[in-house]
């Protein structure tokens, strides 16, 4: 079956991309910037990829008219805490308009679970959405859910920060309200097994696991699986603003992104019981269960996709592909190089470098210039990277975006999305001669950028030495 994925390179996109593979379908994939599609090169030869803006409606003819189904799972809730609602219903306009002009007989859509009479924004949007997803020619199928929990959802990381940093809580009284997590492996299988399904055309289904929790229930389960002391003093009189302070500091979530979850998780998201999963042998997982799922893949460094690739999790909205070509004029630069003997070991060192393996040399440095970052309103460090061993365009990595990742080539060139007053390069690259070059370049915007450039001057002295150093020689 020919499927258009749209959100292909979010969290839930890429991974049902390679689920689709694996099924033998014939996959389309929209995104914003072919160089944002965070997966293989084998995998990009096994797909049809088209730039598109569902935000814009000026691409008429730009999905292929022989699709037979589609997948939407755009969602701009980190992009905005003002207009989201707006941005998500042009977005899911215009894709209608566009599959209308097409042969696509089923559009399934990932929402969130809608029962309660007063909702959130949020999930106000996602059901408007489902709404106007209703009126176009094709049979709809909405899959409404909960909590995701897997290695790299926001939610298992906004938990696993919480719980691995803060031993003491003093919470919001959102805590106790009830959800509904459920794996996304059994998530897959859902949008997986609803796919060309004629009886689940044109309804809505509530999907969930075996678990119904608390969010306090759930860091304190996710605490005794983890065998660390976790004491939660919860605050009725802590308001929706200071919550998303609270979850903003502590977690690698944004402050926009925390401020619209803080106004969901006062509303229950429990599933209406249904018999989907009886129908699709689907068996569900306990919330334990899909914890040590989680776990696994992180142990074994197999974590398919995170939504902190997504780049709605940076600063930059826009394509990033103009910023590939590192300028020249105007940018003030500091160029290193030194000589490897072991060509290869320095390009892993290269290719591993961020998250837990930090940046070599006065990490602390480093780890101090996240915390600045993040009080003035950017990612800082906390966003890690996906894997610690491998890394494609278009991955966070901590406050920076992968622009470029080859390894042929033996180059790394990264993308600063930390609050700076101009822009930011930096870049790794191995020549014939095992030469290790090293280079970061800023763009300075006006007075500001050159003082803040200048300031800096002397950290970056023997930062970015011995940045070098380790990188060609291990030490």
């Amino acid at each position: 079956m020919k499927v258009l994925l749209t959100g292909a390179n979010g969290y839930i996109g890429v991974r049902l991309l390679y689920e689709l593979l694996k099924k033998d379908h014939e996959v389309v994939c929209a995104v914003r910037s072919a160089s944002r599609l965070s997966v293989p090169d084998e995998i990009k030869e096994q797909v049809e990829i088209i730039e598109i803006d569902f935000l814009k409606d000026d691409h008429q003819d730009a999905i292929p008219k022989d699709i037979e189904a589609a997948y939407y799972l755009i969602h701009s809730m980190s992009s905005s805490t003002e207009n989201f609602d707006q941005m998500e219903a042009d977005s899911a306009q215009h894709f209608v308009d566009l599959v209308n002009a097409t042969d696509c007989q089923q559009v399934i859509y990932l929402s969130g679970i809608v029962n309660e009479e007063q909702l959130s924004k949020h999930l106000l949007s996602r059901k408007r959405v489902e709404d106007i997803l209703y009126e176009g020619k094709f049979h709809l199928t909405v899959l409404r859910a909960g909590i995701i929990v897997g290695s790299g959802s926001s939610s298992f990381e906004i938990i696993r920060d919480l719980c691995e940093k803060l031993p003491v809580m003093i919470t919001p009284k959102w805590v106790n309200t009830k959800t509904h997590p459920i794996a996304i492996r059994n998530v897959m299988s859902f949008l997986t097994g609803v796919l060309g399904n004629k009886e689940s055309f044109d309804q809505s289904f509530d999907i969930g696991g075996k678990s119904i929790l608390t969010y306090k229930e759930m860091m304190l389960q996710y605490a005794e699986k983890r065998q660390l002391k976790l004491w939660m003093i919860t605050l009725p009189v802590m308001t929706p603003k200071l919550s998303s302070y609270w979850l903003y500091f502590v977690t690698s979530t944004s402050f926009k992104l925390a401020r619209n979850l803080v106004d969901s998780m006062s509303v229950e998201v429990v599933a209406s019981p249904n018999d989907l999963a009886e129908r699709l042998a689907i068996p569900l997982y306990t919330y334990q269960e899909a914890l040590d799922m989680a776990f696994a893949k992180i142990e074994q460094n197999q974590v398919a996709s995170s939504w902190k690739d997504s780049m709605v999790s940076g600063r930059f909205k826009r394509n990033l592909n103009k910023f590939k070509k590192v300028p020249s004029y105007g940018c003030l630069k500091d160029a290193q190089q030194l000589k490897t003997k072991d060509a290869d070991a320095a390009l892993e060192r290269i290719w591993s470098i961020g998250g837990r393996n930090g940046y070599y040399y006065a990490n602390g440095l480093w780890k101090i210039r996240g915390y600045i970052d993040k009080l003035f309103g950017g990612v800082g460090l906390r966003r890690g990277r996906t894997n610690q061993t491998t890394i494609y365009a278009g991955d966070a990595l901590d406050f920076w975006r992968v622009l470029v990742a080859d390894r042929t080539e033996k180059r790394l060139l990264l993308f600063a999305e930390m609050k700076v007053p101009g822009e930011a390069w930096l870049e790794f690259e191995i020549d014939e001669d095992q030469v290790v070059h090293q280079t970061a370049t800023f763009r300075p915007r006006g007075l500001w950028g050159r003082l803040y450039w200048y300031s800096m001057l002397p950290f970056h002295y023997f930062i970015f030495a011995g940045m070098i150093r380790h990188i060609a020689r291990g030490k």
